[in-house]
Parts: structure tokens; sequence; C-alpha cells
């Protein structure tokens, strides 16, 4: 039974093989009687020439017609359109219910931080929550807690139509909680260590961008720089701070390498571990650089031909400032300082310390300093101040420092300057009028304050917000170059 089954495959191929070649022989001798036929038709018949023309048309017709029919179909035009394919129609869902394309609509974007358990599948779940509704994820960045869980921050794009509650809903429902979100723009595209980077860059060219660096790592928070001691010279406790900081919740301690603390608070989301490590790196590498000042430099010429030099100004041109002081009046001191004239030798360390801003000084050729402009990071928000010598009054060295000044806080971020000054100074009222800039005023009890919004300031000038441009040994605002076209209307002060 074995061989039998075996050998009977080959048996039944050797019949058929036999039944083939004989098929084939017979078509062959068909052909050949057929062949044999046509020709004696041809050669012996009364109508064989015309038989002969007749085949001769009959294939060139044949052929030119084959012809014709491959190229009207090589040319045709495409099938119609299904709704699979057709431009900007919604794409059919994946068999997860997730859809895998779509058209292209208005979006905007969106930076989302929530909290997740730290278990697997935590995340994947959340990331289908947002695709289910057509959010793309641009950037991710993980912040491991201490306490367990994860804090995950997004960067989203997101239909125009789906509303901020809409992706909290969604990521609630996927076990996101304490979920924040708010509006970002084309500066958040940038990742995180090519930030990180340039702020360092930052700070290690300029010792005043310490606290704005921080506010563009950190995000909207209150910086804050607590001198170790006060005006009258004694220790201030609250510039007690640890060497390796104090992170709790919403508020950072930090020692401060020039002396007291910096305080950064967020009340509206809690720092995590990895933004203090961050913050920490930061202020190391601003301890490990010392002091420094920006050394450039711009020489200008007044209307009656003096020169003057405009700078950067730092805490060893306090013995010039205070010389400065001496040959200032009684009323200049006053307008400026707006108290006791005889405290004012004890603004200057403040005011020269990059930790509270920037300070530019204008010297004469001799080197004789007669100018001093100030902008001061106060919290939230940025003052400009100015004290010019009484003999170099109205003579434009306000209104060109207070130009300059303004454009570094373009620069910087900021959104408004003000000048607190009295009503009888109208020089300083000139020189905020002459920046051409919206302005508000507020009286109270002979003070004014005036508010110069820099808002639109970025649009018109081209300046970036988020990163500003910095130039090894560059003035920031520095002419020319370095100031708008804005800035050169100006009025004398």
């Amino acid at each position: 039974m074995t061989d039998h089954l075996t050998h009977t495959p080959h048996a039944h191929r050797r019949a058929h093989h036999w039944r083939r070649d004989v098929v084939e022989l017979a078509a062959l001798f068909c052909a050949v009687a057929v062949a044999d036929a046509l020709a004696n038709l041809v050669v012996h018949g009364p109508e064989g020439p015309f038989l002969l023309i007749a085949s001769a048309v009959a294939l060139l017709v044949t052929a030119a017609f084959h012809t014709w029919w491959a190229r009207r179909h090589s040319h045709a035009p495409p099938p119609p359109p299904t709704a699979a394919t057709t431009p900007g129609a919604p794409a059919p869902p994946s068999d997860t219910g997730v859809p895998t394309a779509g058209p292209v609509a208005a979006t905007g974007l969106w930076r989302m931080r929530t909290t997740v358990r730290d278990e697997p599948g935590s995340l994947a779940a959340l990331c289908t929550a947002l695709a289910t509704h057509r959010v793309d994820i641009l950037a991710l960045q993980t912040h491991p807690l201490a306490e367990g869980g994860t804090v995950d921050e997004f960067l989203l794009r997101a239909p125009r139509e789906l509303p901020p509650s809409g992706i909290t809903r969604a990521v609630a429902a996927a076990g996101g909680n304490g979920t924040w979100i708010e509006r970002a723009d084309a500066h958040d595209l940038v990742d995180t260590p090519t930030r990180v980077l340039g702020l360092a860059t930052r700070t290690a060219l300029d010792a005043a961008e310490l606290p704005l660096a921080l506010r563009h790592l950190l995000g909207r928070c209150t910086i804050q720089s607590i001198p170790a001691t006060t005006l009258s010279g004694r220790p201030n406790a609250a510039a007690d701070a640890p060497v390796e900081g104090v992170l709790e919740a919403t508020v950072m301690r930090l020692r401060d390498p020039a002396g007291g603390a910096i305080t950064v608070e967020r009340p509206y989301l809690p720092f995590t571990p990895t933004e203090f490590a961050r913050a920490r790196a930061l202020v190391e590498l601003d301890a490990r650089l010392g002091p420094r000042v920006p050394h450039g430099r711009d020489v200008l010429t007044l209307p009656e031909g003096n020169e003057i030099t405009v700078r950067r100004a730092g805490p060893a041109d306090l013995e010039a400032a205070v010389a400065m002081h001496g040959r200032c009046s009684e009323r200049t001191l006053g307008l400026r300082y707006h108290g006791p004239v005889a405290d004012a030798d004890r603004y200057l360390s403040h005011l020269l310390s990059p930790r509270f801003g920037r300070t530019l000084a204008a010297t004469t050729a001799s080197g004789r300093l007669v100018a001093l402009g100030h902008l001061l990071w106060d919290g939230d928000e940025t003052e400009v101040a100015l004290l010019i010598e009484d003999d170099w009054q109205r003579r434009g060295i306000g209104s060109e420092l207070l130009g300059r000044l303004a454009a570094m806080a373009v620069e910087a971020g900021c959104d408004s300057v003000y000048a607190v000054t009295q009503s009888s100074n109208t020089g300083m009222v000139a020189a905020m009028r002459g920046l051409s800039l919206p302005l508000d005023y507020q009286v109270e009890e002979g003070t004014l304050v005036i508010t110069a919004r820099l808002d639109a300031v970025a649009a018109r000038s081209g300046l970036a917000y988020d990163i500003p441009r910095a130039v090894p040994g560059a003035v920031p605002g520095a002419l020319p170059g370095g100031v708008p076209d804005w800035f050169s209307r100006r009025g004398e002060h």
C-alpha cells in the first residue's frame, strides 16, 4: 500500500505528458494543413493576388487600431476621487476609533501640564485621549516627583474649535489631575535644551541677565533679589538662604552669588524638582563666572559738538557715581530720589548692582561720569530712572539714555516701563513723551507716575520677546543698529 501511494503521482504525470504531446502534435498537423490550403488558394486560385493584398491591408488596420487603443488608455484621466482621497475630506477612523489623518484646519498652540500616576500605560492613555480629539503633541517633558507620580508638560497643537476646557476634560478622563493650560506661541516651539543653552549664554555674557534667565526658564513668575544688607547697613534677615537652596511648592529661594538671596514665586503652578535643579544650575554658573559687565560702548556727538560715551555701568563705577552726586544740586537729587538728599549715596550700591537691573552711564571725553540711567526690575514691573548732572542737562543726554533703556526693556520681554517723578520735572515728562509710545499718567499727592506701554514695540521693531539677541561686547539697545527707528524722535532733557 505504501509503494502504491508513493509512485501513483509519477504515473499520473507520465499519462498527463503523453496526452499533452498528442494534442500538440495534432495541432501542428492542423496548422500545416491550413497553411498549405491557403498557399494553394493564393498561388493557384484566380483571386490569389487580391486575397494577398486584402490580408496585408487587414494586418495594417489591426496594427493601427491596436496603437490607437493603447495611446488612448495611457493618457486617460484619473478615476474620480473617492471620499478617502478627496483633499480636505475627513479621513475615516481607524479600527481603534482614532482618526489617522484629516484636513489641514485652523489650529492653536497650547502649553499644558498635568500630573499622572507613575505606572506603565498612564502616559499612553493620555496620548490616546488627546489623539481622539485630533490634538497633536509637538513636545513633551516629564518631571518626576519625589512623592511619586510624574508631571508631564506638553506643547500641543489643537483645532481652533476645541476649547481648552475640552482638552482638560479629555485629560481628566484619561487619568490626569491638577491640569493647567495656557496659550503658547511660536517661541515655545524651541526645544528645551536649546532654550537652556541660550539662557546660559546670556547669563555668561552679563550678570544682570540671571533674573531674566530664571524668568524665561520658569515661565510667568515673580523674581526678587534681596540684598544681604539694608540701606542702613544692617544684615537683612530675609536674605538668609542655604547654599543648596530651598524649594517649597510655589516658592524657591536660592543663594545669590553676589550676596543675599533670590526668591522666585509662581503661585499658579508649583515648581518641580527638575525646574529647581535647572534654576540652581544657572545660579551656580553665575557664581563661577563672578562679576561681569559687557564692555561695549558708543561714542555720540551732542548737538553743540561735544562727544559723550554711553556704556554699561556696574559696581566698579560706585566711586565715580558718588563724585557725580557731589556735583549735583539738591533739587536734582530730590527729583531723582524723592527723599532726603543726605541718603542719596546709600542707593548707589543697590542701583549699580546687576541683580536689580541694568545701568547705563554717560561719560565725557575725559572719562568724567555725567549721567546715569537705570532700568530696575520691580517684581513683575520695570522702572526707568535718570540722573543728569546739572551742567549737562537740556542737551539730549537724558532722552538718549531713556530711549536705550526702553529698547533694553523690549529685549528683556517687558510689557511696559514706568517712571516715578514729580509733576514739576518737565524734563523727565518731555523725555518720556519723546519715546513716541502710548503713555498712562497717574498723579498722587504731587507724585507723577508715567507708564509707557511696550507691548506693540516688538511687532514694529522686530525684536524678540522670548530670547533676546545677545552680541558679545555690545551694549543692549546701543546705536547703531540696537535702537529701533522710533527711538530717533527724541525731545531734549
